[in-house]
């Protein structure tokens, strides 16, 4: 009898733990990335501590911002435009509520919309290549600078694969 009882009590405590999911909190749980997009977060962490250089696309020469998006997404295989700008026109719109781990973050920079972009981490971070004299670095979602001057979000998993684009 006792633990028949304590099973519905368990059960019950459940339920309604359950009906609190469907409630509009502002917190949502963040979605799960693709293997893909974990992969390009882990590059990407790997690159922190490279140095920034204007129109840099790799290790050697160090990165702008777009060349490090650029660059994790084409060890994925995916081809994405060379600048920041392109980069939001070509790919795939994303609600900021739906932003999900491999994302593409935009910014508004110097009152130039969509003029600089970071590869979101989770947990309201990103990494990018910020500005001359600065590094390859994580930032958060949740210092001002950033969070007034984000503008999107885009989702390059599902764009062009190279093997599906003539070199």
């Amino acid at each position: 009898m006792f633990s028949r009882w304590l099973r519905w009590l368990v059960l019950g405590c459940l339920a309604v733990g359950l009906v609190g999911c469907g409630s509009s909190s502002k917190k949502m749980p963040a979605p799960q990335a693709t293997e893909g997009n974990w992969q390009a977060v882990q590059d990407a962490a790997r690159l922190q501590g490279y140095p920034y250089r204007y129109g840099g696309e790799s290790p050697a020469q160090g990165f702008d911002c777009s060349g490090l998006v650029q660059y994790v997404y084409a060890a994925q295989g995916v081809r994405l435009p060379r600048d920041a700008l392109s980069m939001a026109k070509e790919l795939p719109s994303v609600a900021l509520e739906q932003r999900r781990p491999g994302d593409l973050l935009f910014f508004n920079v110097e009152d130039k919309p969509f003029s600089h972009v970071g590869l979101y981490v989770g947990q309201d971070a990103f990494i990018h290549a910020p500005r001359s004299g600065r590094s390859v670095m994580r930032s958060s979602l949740a210092e001002p600078y950033w969070r007034e001057r984000l503008i999107g979000a885009r989702r390059p998993s599902t764009y062009r694969r190279l093997s599906q684009v003539r070199m």
